[in-house]
């Protein structure tokens, strides 16, 4: 089955972001399988996906971006 692209961005509550951040935490620690649900889709992260840390700046703005990519 093929997926279709995507590029969402979800705004979470502060305390629903901190859940995630420490099941994923708990999940890189265990090498496990990080299981998410991101704008009403499923989405599956393999325990070897690359983790990276993006951050950018422009005149009015800064961001920073945990990241986690793998091969479909």
């Amino acid at each position: 089955m093929e997926k279709k692209k995507r590029d969402v961005e979800k705004d979470y509550p502060k305390k629903q972001f901190i859940e995630k951040l420490r099941r994923l935490a708990d999940s890189l620690e265990d090498d496990t399988r990080f299981r998410i649900q991101v704008a009403g889709e499923r989405v599956s992260v393999p325990h070897d996906a690359t983790i990276s840390i993006e951050h950018e700046r422009s005149e009015n703005e800064e961001e920073i971006e945990f990241q986690l990519k793998w091969k479909l």
